[in-house]
């Protein structure tokens, strides 16, 4: 629940931050906040988990983790900048409905009944929410 309240605050902030500048260069000064911010919070809760133990698929999986997050990032903030923040955020929340879509062709999760019915609410409320 705090992630999406999280997520719902950055989604109000960054609408307000975003205006009037570049929202590439909006999006590198965010990047840079969470990377400092991230790498504070890492050193003070003290991983028992090395460098060391990171494997060559770790670090691939994880940097193109990163390239991802990067590149939703940039059409994120472009779409605030050009969109109303009430319809970008339902159609980014769209990923949930690509997860559990690419979880079940990928990682082999279930498709459940619950999780379908989950898909075609998300999706159409998301939808129903943008063109309103």
């Amino acid at each position: 629940m705090l992630s999406a309240v999280f997520a719902a605050l950055t989604a109000i902030l960054a609408k307000i931050g975003v205006a009037g500048v570049d929202s590439n260069l909006a999006t590198a000064v965010r990047t840079s906040v969470v990377v400092v911010f991230t790498w504070l919070i890492a050193s003070i809760a003290r991983s028992e988990t090395p460098f060391q133990h990171f494997t060559a698929k770790t670090w691939i999986f994880l940097a193109l983790s990163g390239i991802a997050t990067g590149l939703s990032w940039l059409c994120y903030f472009r779409a605030l900048q050009v969109g109303e923040a009430s319809r970008v955020a339902p159609i980014d929340k769209l990923s949930v409905v690509f997860v559990i879509l690419l979880a079940t062709a990928f990682l082999g999760e279930k498709l459940t009944w619950g999780k379908g019915a989950g898909v075609v609410l998300i999706a159409a409320g998301a939808i129903v929410i943008a063109l309103d």
